[in-house]
Formats: C-alpha cells, structure tokens, sequence
C-alpha cells in the first residue's frame, strides 16, 4: 500500500503544486482519487503506471478534480489499453463523461463504465471496501474511505510443518476450509494467528469539517482539506472550505493515526503557517507536497 500526492493545490495551479489528484497503489492495481489537470504528467513524473489505473473516483465537479480525464483517457488509448475502466463520481457522471469524450476527434481502445456515488455508496472485494461520505462543500461532493479487509496471518511455517505444500489448500484453509493431509484434517485455526491490522485511508475532498468525516477517521491516515490557514477562517466558511486548524481538530478528536494536509492555496509557497498551526493541536501532520509517496501507517 502506497499514497502518491499527484496534485495538491486548491483550484490555481503554480510551479509547486497542480490539480487535485491521489494515486493509491495497492497490489496489482491503481486507484485515482480525483484526476485534475496534468494528473497523467504527475503519473509518468511518479513512476506510477496509467495503465494499472483500474479506477478512477471523482469526489465533485469543479474543475481542478476531473479536467485531467481527457488526457488521460486518450493516452491510455494510444498506449493500447484494452482493459476496461471504471470511472465513480456524483449524480451527473455518465453525462459528464459523455462529454469528456465528445472532445476531439479520438476512439477508445477500451470500454469506460461509470458508476454513481451517494452517501450509501459501497464498493467491496476481497480486498477492500471504499465508501463515499456526502460532505459539506458548495456543490455536492464525497469524501472516499479505504479499508483493508481485515484477515488473520497465515503461519506457513507452521502448515509447512503439519505437511502443506503451497498452492491451493493455502487458499482454502485462509478463506476458512478444511484440509485433509494424509489420513488427518488440518482446521483453519491450526495456521491461522492473530488479525492482522488493515490500511484505512479517509480522504476529505473539500469540504467545511463534518460529523461524516470525525466519525470515520479513528484509526485512519486522514487526508484533509487544509485551503486556508486559521486566520483567513472567514473565507473557508464563505468557499466551504477547511482551514489546517479545522483539519487538525478532526484529527484530534476523532482518532487518526496521521493527518496529511491537502488543497492548499496557492498562496502559501512552502505551507509553514499551515503546519506549524496544525501541530500545536495534531502533533502527527504533514503538509502534503507534488510527488509525495506515503506509505499509511498501519
């Protein structure tokens, strides 16, 4: 599990910072949180493949989340991508990436599947889950929570030592099946050990400070809206936007392991009033930069 800040700015890129976009390399694949413009630059600059993009979240639809999308989607084409692509976002995504290929004159190599996010939405697989939490911004807009599926260590030197190749009974005896060995049966709870701790990822988008937020983030490396730092409290009310404050209380109080701040205005070159602010309530802060690689505390 790796983050990769590909974009950090609020709404005018700069030399430092572009648009909105978290790349979450996780086993074979890569998720997208957010896809603003230049975000496949950030991706080649990162050493993070396009081509193992298997989906993409877009949190809402001001244009420094998903005006990257066109560039993206027709290099992946000329790459050859054949695998299909799923695209999430708020009501209005189908229509939104309808238009997104009406740009230009191209053809997909590969399908594109859009699906919907609402507060209910869930997404699950063996692996993982990702929820979408509505949050308070000026238009509607969703923050994404990953969460490892928790499963119990497998002790192969102990299946080793009860006679068990590799291969399948490995399988079967962690999705919990019984293996017969010779004339005896091997139970799950003889290889089985302790539940292993599981990456959690919440991630804000922009939004004011919320409930849905302060309630998902225990445990959690929080990534928080942070434009504004507290003195200019008065214009993060009026975009519906956070300041570092703000972002360093909900992780105070609602139990995150490390807060990354993000979204940061371009007026804050280097973002030492924003982290020094946040510190003196959250000790564990980080002010998130361009091609940052993190890898979540478990």
């Amino acid at each position: 599990m790796e983050l990769i800040f590909l974009g950090t700015t609020a709404a005018v890129p700069s030399s430092e910072r572009g648009h909105s976009s978290i790349a979450l390399k996780y086993h074979d694949e890569v998720l997208l949180w957010d896809c603003g413009e230049g975000t496949q630059r950030q991706l080649i600059r990162s050493k993070t493949s396009y081509m193992k993009v298997k989906k993409i979240f877009i949190t809402h639809y001001h244009g420094d989340h998903f005006l990257g999308l066109p560039g993206l989607f027709q290099t992946m084409s000329f790459a050859g991508r054949s695998e299909e692509l799923m695209v999430y976002g708020p009501k209005g995504i189908k229509n939104l990436i309808g238009n997104v290929l009406d740009l230009g004159e191209y053809e997909l190599s590969f399908d594109l599947r859009t699906k919907r996010i609402t507060g209910n939405f869930i997404l699950k697989d063996e692996k993982c889950t990702i929820r979408g939490i509505k949050v308070n911004h000026s238009i509607p807009t969703y923050g994404l929570l990953f969460e490892e599926i928790k499963g119990r260590e497998f002790l192969i030197d102990k299946a080793l030592e009860l006679g068990i190749k590799p291969g399948p009974a490995y399988s079967r005896l962690q999705r919990g099946g019984r293996v017969k060995i010779d004339e005896h049966w091997v139970d799950p709870e003889d290889v089985l050990g302790e539940i292993k701790k599981g990456y959690k990822v919440l991630y804000s988008s922009d939004t004011r400070p919320i409930d849905g937020i302060l309630s998902s983030c225990d445990g959690s490396t929080l990534i928080h809206d942070a434009t504004f730092d507290e003195s200019l409290a008065k214009n993060a009310r009026e975009t519906y936007h956070s300041t570092c404050i703000d972002a360093a209380e909900i992780a105070k109080k609602g139990g995150a392991k490390e807060l990354f701040l993000t979204h940061i205005s371009p007026r804050y070159k280097k973002g030492e009033v924003l982290l020094n602010q946040a510190r003196s309530i959250f000790p564990r802060t980080t002010v998130a930069r361009d091609l940052m690689r993190v890898k979540p505390i478990l």
